[in-house]
């Protein structure tokens, strides 16, 4: 009797488990759009002691994404290994936008570490304030640095 009741709880037991897992999941159970981040450097190729203005224009679909977590511009002069890291609020349009100046002359690097909708991406762009100095890899060109999706 002991093992007869024994048997009927484990295949009830056995039944809600199994029940449980085949839920159908809603057709709304969709993945999101990838948050997409646009990063710009203007001028591409700047002056000592002259603003470069940089902005990263983050999307998720067709919608500019104005409420991301974090945006953080990390810069650095090639070969440094001091990098500086600037957080930056939206200004309009899903825009994150700082505007800089540099007195050191040479080949820089920038990387917006952008965190929105629980996901990260983090581009990276090369510019140029005055002469460029040696890049920190010289096989690299500007195309194979774009690290989006990272």
């Amino acid at each position: 009797m002991k093992k007869m009741l024994f048997l009927s709880l484990m295949v009830l037991a056995f039944l809600l488990v199994s029940a449980c897992n085949n839920k159908q999941h809603p057709a709304n159970d969709e993945l999101p759009e990838f948050v997409e981040v646009n990063l710009t450097v203007t001028p591409e190729n700047g002056k000592a002691n002259e603003p470069i203005v940089f902005e990263a224009k983050v999307t998720q679909g067709d919608e500019n994404v104005e409420d991301a977590d974090e945006v953080k511009f990390e810069i650095w002069r090639a070969k440094d290994e001091e990098h500086e890291k600037i957080t930056v609020e939206h200004s309009e349009d899903g825009i994150y936008r700082l505007e800089k100046t540099f007195q050191q002359e040479g080949t820089y690097y920038i990387i917006s570490h952008v965190t929105a909708r629980d996901m990260h991406n983090m581009p990276k762009e090369v510019f140029v304030v005055g002469t460029p100095s040696e890049p920190e890899d010289p096989s690299e060109s500007k195309d194979d640095m774009n690290m989006e999706g990272h």
